[in-house]
């Protein structure tokens, strides 16, 4: 198994767990997310179904993203993949890099390792593919969109 894959297994997850509990269970997202007795969701505005059940199908998607990409043939899927995660990650930080103050210090820790780390995975999956992972699609592939 690469090294990629490896990152989209864990991309994979992060998605599935964030999505589905966020899309499934709004409730329980907003008044309990990340779990642990920490409250992260709740201190930052009051209860919005629908936006929260919008965040969970974007996890969702991204989840489902990086699932055909560990089944892809190519790493260019993984790179794909990788800018979406970048993407969302980019501006999903910097907003919560900004609007710290109702967090406790170990809530501060915890919400921008968790988001950097998320985006840092997103970053490492755009980097091109060392050459031994580097495979010529066959005449099958290249005649795919």
């Amino acid at each position: 198994m690469t090294l990629r894959r490896i990152i989209l297994g864990a991309t994979a997850g992060l998605g599935m767990f964030v999505g589905a509990w966020a899309a499934i269970w709004p409730g329980s997202f907003y008044d309990e997310f990340p779990g642990f007795g920490r409250i992260w969701v709740a201190v930052d505005g009051p209860f919005n179904e629908h936006l929260i059940r919008d965040v969970g199908a974007l996890y969702l998607a991204l989840a489902g993203a990086s699932v055909a990409a560990i089944f892809s043939r190519t790493p260019d899927a993984g790179r794909v993949v990788g800018v979406a995660w970048t993407v969302f990650g980019v501006p999903h930080l910097t907003y919560h890099l900004m609007h710290l103050e109702p967090l406790a210090v170990i809530d501060v820790v915890g919400n921008v390792v968790s988001l950097g780390a998320s985006l840092a995975l997103g970053i490492v999956l755009m980097l091109p593919a060392p050459r031994r992972e580097r495979t010529t699609p066959s005449p099958t592939e290249r005649n795919t969109v």
